[in-house]
């Protein structure tokens, strides 16, 4: 999948090692959601992220983008392509930088996003937020996610799954 295309408003492009400074500090400043999903960012868990993947899933599915405007990140996304079936995406992980929250810009990029996965075949997307996270409940909800009935234990919290059908 040619990432570029998954915006017509900001650049996209995959996140590199040279980019973990950026992605950190676009981290750092969203301490509300580390409140409810501990522990607080590090390098070494950004670093975890770019390779991390659920079960039978290899790299060729595994999209950690950065959204640009300019030269500023202003969004990092953690998207797992045809999981947990053929016709379903993931978005393991999806933050907007705390200057460009609360004016629209993380729901267009959600809907950009769907319209480029409705575009290639895929009819669903699915994530998951922490149970008690207001905020993220808030987001995925005006967003048009419907909890799936499932949930599931870390040790830390509950995560909360829900889709949107496309």
């Amino acid at each position: 999948m040619n990432v570029s295309l998954l915006s017509d408003k900001y650049l996209v492009r995959r996140i590199d090692y040279s980019d973990i400074a950026k992605v950190y500090e676009l981290c750092c400043n969203n301490s509300l959601y580390y409140q409810h999903c501990p522990p607080f960012v590090s390098t070494q868990s950004i670093i975890d992220d770019m390779s991390a993947l659920p079960p039978n899933k290899d790299f060729f599915d595994k999209y950690y983008v950065g959204y640009y405007e300019g030269d500023k990140l202003i969004a990092v996304m953690d998207l797992i392509m045809a999981y947990p079936d053929e016709s379903t995406a993931f978005v393991g992980f999806f933050m907007t930088d705390t200057s460009v929250q609360n004016n629209g810009i993380g729901s267009t990029i959600i809907d950009e996003l769907c319209a480029a996965l409705y575009h290639i075949g895929v009819s669903s997307l699915r994530l998951g937020w922490v149970k008690g996270n207001p905020q993220a409940e808030h987001f995925w909800h005006k967003n048009r996610f419907i909890e799936t009935g499932t949930t599931y234990d870390t040790d830390s919290y509950t995560v909360v799954v829900a889709q949107r059908v496309l």
